[in-house]
C-alpha cells in the first residue's frame, strides 16, 4: 500500500497535483472557519486559484486562465465591492461554545477521507494514452468568436447590467 503511494508522489505532476488539491480543500474549509467576510473572499479566491492549478496539471489550460480570470479575478473583486457598498454595523455574536463540535468534524473528516481513500486503492481505473488535442485553446477560440460569438457578447452585457444593478440595489439600501 505503501509502495503506491511512494510511485505516486514520485512523479512531479502527482505532486503539483497533490499540492494544488490540498490547497483547494485548505481554502474551501477556510471560507466555512472564517467569521469575517473578507477573509472569506481570500478563502474563495484560494481555492478558485488552486482549482485552476488543477487544470493546467490536467492539461486544460484554457480552463486554467478561464478559471484564474473570470472567478478568481472577476467575482473576488465583485465580492469585495459588495461588502464596501453595504453597512455593516451589526455587532458579532458571541457563538455558544461547544467542546465536542471541533472534535467530531476532525472524526468525520477523517473517517470520509478514509472512506474516499479505500475506494481509490479498491478501484480498477483505466489505464492507457488518450490522445488530447494539440492546441485546445485555439480552438476553443475559434468557436466562441465564430459560432457561439452571439452568446459570447450576450453575456458580457447580461454580466455588466447584474453588476449596475447591485450597485443601484447597494445605493437604495444607504438612503
Amino acid at each position: 500500500m505503501f509502495g503506491n503511494i511512494v510511485d505516486f508522489l514520485s512523479r512531479g505532476e502527482n505532486i503539483a497535483f497533490f499540492i494544488c488539491a490540498l490547497l483547494a480543500i485548505g481554502g474551501a474549509i477556510f471560507m466555512l472557519s472564517f467569521t469575517k467576510v473578507v477573509h472569506m473572499v481570500v478563502a474563495v479566491a484560494l481555492t478558485f486559484i488552486s482549482l485552476a492549478g488543477l487544470y493546467v496539471v490536467l492539461e486544460a489550460e484554457f480552463v486554467a486562465v478561464v478559471q484564474i480570470l473570470i472567478y478568481a479575478g472577476a467575482i473576488s473583486i465583485l465580492m469585495i465591492f459588495g461588502i464596501m457598498m453595504t453597512k455593516h454595523t451589526k455587532e458579532e455574536e458571541e457563538e455558544p461554545k461547544r467542546p465536542w463540535h471541533n472534535g467530531l468534524l476532525f472524526v468525520g473528516a477523517a473517517g470520509l477521507f478514509g472512506v474516499i481513500f479505500y475506494a481509490i486503492q479498491k478501484s480498477q481505473l483505466p489505464s492507457g494514452e488518450y490522445p488530447s488535442m494539440q492546441d485546445n485553446t485555439m480552438e476553443i477560440g475559434k468557436l466562441l468568436f465564430s459560432n457561439h460569438v452571439i452568446p459570447f457578447e450576450l453575456m458580457s452585457v447580461l454580466l455588466t447590467v447584474a453588476f449596475i444593478g447591485a450597485i443601484i440595489v447597494a445605493k437604495r439600501e444607504e438612503d
